[in-house]
């Protein structure tokens, strides 16, 4: 694969961070997509805009499914699919947990994953079979292998109010796990679990851009990335449970003794 598709990859994930901590601390709209709880920034469409205008100068064929803007299909076997902020509640309050998120996919495999956070200044990057890096250097996931020493992460859908979805779960969770975190954002959940500060993830109800960059250098750091019924994973099914891959059966027996 060029080195050039990871190298502008990075540069587009880097201009959005700087585009997000320049607004963090001014006004800026804010806007919901058809519920309360499900925000939209003028950032995130700053952010979109100026990646998809880079990707597009470098790689005009190339088709693109990003947050904001949707799919434009393209004749190409490649496919882009960017998140230009993820966490963007958080952004919206202030909260400095929030990324860009860029994975690049080729026949329908991803095969390189992007994400940046601007606020500590960590690039998370992976290539198919390549490993995955830190600011440069290799990670791995944790050698935790009992649930009951185990820091987990997840996140809720945004209609929660209705659905009530990964209540149950998340209970089961907090009685069995040293801890659960709720962060708000897939993206970096999937990267710490990659290297080492969680030690498992799930979530339902999320987009193929919310996964495609953290399951990629989850599964190159020596993750291990299914759904949470145990079925191979995909970027279409909406369900992830990505683990340091010691705990991921302890795990699966939790989340099919409960309620989705």
């Amino acid at each position: 694969m060029s080195r050039r598709f990871l190298e502008v990859a990075v540069e587009a994930a880097k201009t959005a961070g700087r585009i997000q901590k320049r607004n963090l601390t001014r006004a800026f709209r804010v806007d919901t997509k058809g519920d309360v709880t499900n925000l939209v920034t003028e950032v995130d469409l700053r952010c979109e805009k100026r990646i998809v205008t880079l990707l597009r100068k470098h790689f005009p064929t190339h088709g693109i499914f990003a947050e904001e803007g949707g799919e434009d299909f393209a004749p190409s076997h490649y496919r882009w699919l960017i998140d230009p902020l993820d966490g963007t509640t958080n952004y919206a309050h202030g909260y400095p947990v929030f990324c860009t998120s860029i994975a690049l996919e080729y026949r329908g495999a991803v095969v390189l994953g992007v994400v940046y956070d601007p606020c500590r200044q960590e690039l998370f990057t992976a290539e198919k079979g390549r490993g995955a890096l830190l600011n440069g250097r290799s990670i791995t996931p944790s050698e935790t292998s009992d649930l009951d020493a185990a820091l987990l992460v997840t996140g809720f859908p945004y209609d929660l109010r209705k659905s009530k979805r990964n209540l149950d779960h998340f209970c089961r969770f907090s009685l069995r796990a040293q801890a659960v975190r709720r962060d708000g954002s897939a993206a970096l959940d999937l990267c710490y679990t990659a290297m080492g500060r969680f030690d498992g993830f799930w979530e339902f109800s999320l987009s193929p851009w919310d996964m495609a960059a953290g399951s990629l250098i989850l599964s190159e750091a020596g993750g291990k990335v299914t759904r949470t019924n145990g079925r191979a994973f995909t970027l279409g099914t909406g369900d992830v449970l990505a683990t340091n891959g010691r705990v991921h059966s302890q795990m699966l027996r939790i989340l099919r003794e409960g309620r989705s």
